[in-house]
């Protein structure tokens, strides 16, 4: 089963205590890179969502954002009475130095700085936020795990279909290897037979099969198709492996790009140069779409 690296998974929480979103974004990258956003208050659960994230996860790139936000008590603020104390006797003292100026309303004092104390990030529970947070966590994990299944199954098709591309053009190619020697063969002929008539040499048959001898070593790509059929075997069984195997994926890519380049630069034949074209085509588009496997 293939894995798509690329994803989104989102779960949301609601009651009458607080509200919990947990997204999680996964794009491709050769190694496994996580990005944890949340607030300061829960910056100790970090370990443990990575270790989450991790049991899901083995490559790409993985942002996780939780926001939580909290129903508002009657004990999250209160007044700092020494802050407000300090105010008000300060501001008497200079009421009196400038003759007795208005003072005005000790309510007035509320919106300067350290009048009101927060006490909500004091009153947070973290173990019984992370109940909720761990649980949406792995909802997110499981949504952004179907994207990529969903994804990789559509992979997989593409990919069965260019590695079908290939195994056909490879057939054209064996098909035609056997010709590109007798071509060769009755070319040289054709040119002795001419250098005979113009001239006085002398050419043995010895020589002449000697030469077509060299030709055909040089020219043998029987043992480059083969390896390339076996190759081509192993990507599809690696393609229906249980677990998905990307990296396997890629490196095979290159041994098959291997071969069929050595078919190319061995085959002297412009038929087999035109299917080799062809492959190299598709292993082009069957390399980029790997890059986004895990």
């Amino acid at each position: 089963m293939l894995l798509s690296m690329t994803g989104f998974g989102e779960a949301r929480h609601q009651d009458d205590r607080l509200s919990v979103s947990v997204e999680v974004r996964a794009v491709n990258n050769r190694y496994l890179k996580l990005a944890i956003k949340c607030s300061d208050v829960y910056a100790s659960l970090e370990g443990e969502i990575d270790k989450i994230v991790r049991q899901c996860v083995s490559r790409g790139t993985v942002s996780i954002s939780i926001r939580v936000e909290r129903t508002p008590t009657a004990g999250d603020l209160r007044l700092s009475e020494v802050a407000l104390q300090t105010f008000w006797e300060q501001l008497h003292s200079l009421s009196e130095k400038m003759g007795n100026a208005e003072v005005g309303r000790l309510s007035d004092l509320l919106i300067l700085p350290n009048a009101v104390i927060d006490e909500s990030q004091r009153n947070i529970d973290i173990e019984a936020d992370w109940e909720i947070i761990q649980d949406r966590l792995r909802l997110a994990l499981a949504n952004l795990q179907q994207f990529r299944e969903d994804e990789g199954r559509a992979m997989r098709e593409d990919l069965l279909l260019q590695k079908q591309s290939i195994a056909d053009e490879l057939q054209k190619t064996r098909e035609r290897a056997p010709q590109v020697v007798n071509q060769y063969r009755e070319k040289m002929l054709e040119r002795v037979r001419k250098t005979l008539e113009e001239t006085d040499i002398s050419l043995g048959a010895d020589d002449l099969i000697r030469d077509v001898s060299i030709f055909a070593d040089r020219a043998d790509i029987n043992e480059e198709i083969s390896r390339l059929e076996c190759h081509l075997d192993q990507f599809e069984a690696f393609l229906n492996d249980e677990t998905s195997s990307g990296r396997k994926l890629e490196f095979l890519s290159q041994e098959m790009f291997r071969e069929i380049n050595t078919i190319g630069s061995k085959a002297n034949d412009v038929e087999i140069a035109h299917h080799v074209v062809e492959m190299k085509a598709s292993i082009e588009k069957t390399r980029e779409m790997l890059q986004n496997i895990e």
